[in-house]
């Protein structure tokens, strides 16, 4: 089973790196404008946004609607739409739309984030926990949706800090106008200190509908936009939030009982899945560590040498790994060595010039070293400088003959004096 996984993640990894260009070309010229209107409308003070709803009577709409403060909540993200909806759970698990907000804007374009720095917001199931609410940093008040989450670990798409925050800018990530992060943030905060361990997010390109599914045509990720598809038609007919694992290189979904629609659990991972994970993670590391891939990896999920590193769908790929833009750092610090020489490498090894950097960087860490190691030499000082000979004669007056004789003496003294 191990082996099957493998091969399947080695395809993906393979297709992913050619189908980056598709992705940033996929776009259509309504969503375009409109994320351009929004953003020229929050730049000239026009909030808020159209179909915002009364963010000054939060509490007066969560009456309206028996909400209880801290009930479960559900984030829907459609980015076509440009729309953050939150839907609230009842004791029975069962959820219904409390609001729907715009969202002033997310960067990319339809389809999900492959890599870091494509500045392409993600797609698909995530899940935020109590550390993932923010309180630091540029945005304080922000929700780290998890991205890359187990899915997008076994399919070698990676990224990091993937943020739902204020203002009206984005290089992967969903801003909703300040005031509108401030009462989406409250709200998750405020379920998770009542109890919900793991908010849901799930991030889709559009409503996952037929006529949508038809209008958005894009070959390269029909699959997953129909792997997608599943878990939404699941939640659109139980209004529960679905289980959602991974297993393979797809999602998959069950419809949640009671108490899980009430507290929702985290994305499970079948135990294949998980050993892929930490196999490939080894070899990205160990492969990001050299300029070429060694011949043989020995992985614990497979009985052998993992000869699909030297398959044709591997070719020019090899040297990549998960952490394409920050290569491994060296295994530990060294005293006497500057910082710089052993942070991450801020290129990738696949490149020539990253290579010749690195080892420049090396060779200073070498010359370091051996200078650490020479023996400490001793400072000069009366006792070690060196001494020279002479001699001259003196007289001295014996009391015995009564007459003074002469005799030669010998003295030592520095040559430096």
């Amino acid at each position: 089973m191990g082996r099957v996984l493998l091969a399947v993640c080695v395809t993906a990894m393979a297709l992913t790196h050619a189908q980056i260009a598709d992705a940033l070309t996929l776009d259509n010229s309504d969503i375009t404008a409109e994320r351009v209107e929004r953003k020229r409308a929050a730049a000239d003070g026009k909030l808020p946004l159209p179909g915002t709803p009364d963010l000054t009577r939060l509490d007066a709409r969560l009456a309206e609607k028996s909400i209880p403060a801290g009930a479960p909540i559900l984030i829907r993200i459609f980015k076509a739409e440009s729309e953050l909806e939150i839907w609230t759970g009842d004791d029975n698990g069962n959820y219904s739309l409390f609001a729907s907000y715009p969202v002033c804007y997310w960067s990319g374009t339809l389809g999900p984030k492959l890599k870091e720095g494509d500045r392409q917001a993600p797609e698909g199931f995530y899940t935020v926990t109590l550390p993932q609410t923010h309180h630091l940093g540029r945005w304080p008040q922000s929700l780290d949706i998890g991205f890359p989450n187990p899915f997008d670990q076994v399919n070698q798409r990676d990224g990091s800090s993937i943020l739902i925050h204020g203002g009206c800018a984005s290089i992967g990530c969903f801003a909703m106008t300040n005031a509108v992060n401030l009462e989406v943030h409250k709200l998750t905060v405020d379920a998770l200190d009542s109890g919900q361990v793991y908010v849901p997010v799930h991030v889709f390109p559009f409503r996952m509908t037929e006529q949508n599914l038809a209008r958005y045509e894009a070959p390269e990720w029909h699959a997953f936009w129909n792997n997608l598809k599943e878990g939404y038609n699941l939640f659109e007919r139980t209004q529960r939030p679905p289980r959602v694992s991974v297993c393979g290189t797809h999602y998959g979904f069950e419809a949640a009982s009671r108490l899980e629609g009430a507290n929702p659990g985290p994305i499970l991972v079948c135990p294949e899945t998980v050993q892929v994970i930490a196999d490939l993670a080894d070899i990205n590391t160990r492969v990001a560590e050299q300029p070429t891939a060694p011949a043989e990896i020995k992985t614990a999920s497979l009985a052998g040498p993992a000869s699909y590193l030297g398959a044709p769908t591997l070719a020019g790929i090899s040297k990549l790994g998960a952490n394409f833009a920050q290569q491994v750092a060296p295994d530990a610090t060294r005293d006497g060595v500057s910082p710089v020489l052993t942070r991450r490498l801020p290129c990738s090894l696949a490149l020539a010039s990253c290579r010749r950097y690195a080892a420049l960087r090396e060779q200073l860490i070498q010359k370091a070293t051996l200078r650490l190691e020479e023996p400490e030499r001793k400072p000069r000082t009366e006792r070690n400088r060196k001494k020279k000979k002479s001699s001259y004669r003196r007289r001295r007056y014996s009391e015995d003959t009564g007459e003074y004789r002469g005799y030669r003496e010998v003295r030592s003294y520095s040559q430096y004096e």
